[in-house]
């Protein structure tokens, strides 16, 4: 967390309410989880839909692709226990919710919720981008040839926003479960999780192999109903969940001090864009309180701005995205980008003198 004395002092400038369960949100969950069986039930008839037709459901397939992005934010609040108390429960309506991600809820935790928020952007953060001197293992050179960087290419760029999630995650799943490849891990840091968890994240991992066979059946295994009712819909989700990852923190200096005004990035979007995701381009501002209710980040991002005014690392989307193709994607140093070659240096452009000097606490 931030400072101790910084966190304590807008808690206490916040209602109390902002810091209760809002189970109300489980309706946009169970909304997008329609969206996504609507979508499927027409998918499955359009081999029967004359050829010029065909581009009708395109708009749908861009409806669904959002409901992919808002299964992963409204599950993503439920699991920080913003929504519903039982934990239990959450867990099991997580599962659902991660299904279209390939997320088990279980390795969910580990990764997001016990290692990204405790160590963001520092070595043991598994959600960081890579080093220079880090083994070149195939996840680093996949992250190389697609993630936006001064030296992507447009093909790959596009071909990596709707994939580099799977990537993410299957990076994830081989270390957790211990598939190595040449004996080094995909990650750019190992994950470790008891004989228990691992056992929970394998059968998770089998449940939400069935649900997407079960899709496929349900499509008849067609091709055009799978590529329009299922891929097409997921690369766009995809391409919309990477989209605010790669902001949140890819332009941030790494650092083991776990500080959200020196390690996370807010964007600001159109408005509709906050509705619809539950304001997760407040970033920064789930970093400092991760289980408040989104819809106090608002709030919070105005006292942060009063008493804090120079803290606060904010971009408007477009600036973010520049930002992120005008510098290399490797961290030489902590405060220091550079290219595959380490032929570049280029300082990390959210760079806070005051964030990073000033005493923190872990």
């Amino acid at each position: 967390m931030a400072q101790l004395n910084d966190t304590k002092k807008l808690r206490s400038l916040l209602p109390k309410e902002a810091f209760k369960p809002d189970s109300s949100k489980l309706i946009i969950l169970v909304i997008n989880l329609l969206i996504l069986i609507l979508g499927w039930t027409i998918a499955r008839h359009l081999d029967q839909w004359p050829l010029h037709w065909l581009w009708l459901y395109l708009p749908l397939a861009i409806v669904m692709g959002n409901s992919v992005v808002i299964l992963l934010f409204s599950t993503h609040d439920m699991l920080h226990g913003s929504v519903i108390k039982n934990p239990r429960l959450a867990h099991f309506i997580g599962l659902l919710g991660l299904a279209m991600l390939w997320m088990p809820p279980t390795l969910w935790k580990i990764v997001h919720n016990q290692l990204h928020h405790t160590q963001t952007n520092a070595l043991d953060d598994p959600d960081r981008s890579y080093l220079l001197h880090q083994n070149q293992t195939w996840g680093k050179w996949i992250q190389n040839l697609v993630v936006p960087s001064a030296e992507v290419n447009s093909f790959y760029l596009l071909l990596g926003m709707a994939t580099a999630w799977g990537t993410h995650t299957f990076r994830h799943l081989t270390s957790v479960l211990q598939f190595k490849f040449s004996g080094v891990s995909l990650g750019p840091t190992s994950i470790a999780a008891s004989a228990s968890k691992r056992r929970m994240i394998a059968g998770e991992l089998a449940i939400i192999a069935l649900i997407h066979l079960g899709i496929l059946a349900y499509l008849q295994f067609n091709l055009l109903s799978i590529f329009l009712g299922y891929l097409l819909p997921i690369w766009i989700g995809y391409a919309g969940v990477m989209f605010y990852i790669y902001t949140n923190h890819f332009l941030c200096p790494m650092s083991e001090i776990n500080d959200p005004f020196a390690n996370s990035l807010s964007i600001k979007v159109n408005r509709l864009f906050d509705l619809l995701h539950l304001n997760f381009s407040y970033h920064t501002e789930h970093h400092l309180f991760p289980s408040i209710n989104s819809d106090y980040y608002p709030l919070l991002r105005e006292l942060v701005e009063t008493h804090y005014p120079d803290r606060l690392h904010l971009l408007t989307a477009g600036e973010a995205w520049r930002g992120l193709l005008t510098t290399p994607r490797h961290y030489k140093d902590e405060q220091t980008l550079t290219d595959w070659t380490g032929a570049k240096s280029v300082a990390c452009p959210c760079i806070s003198e005051q964030a990073i000097a000033s005493p923190q606490a872990k």
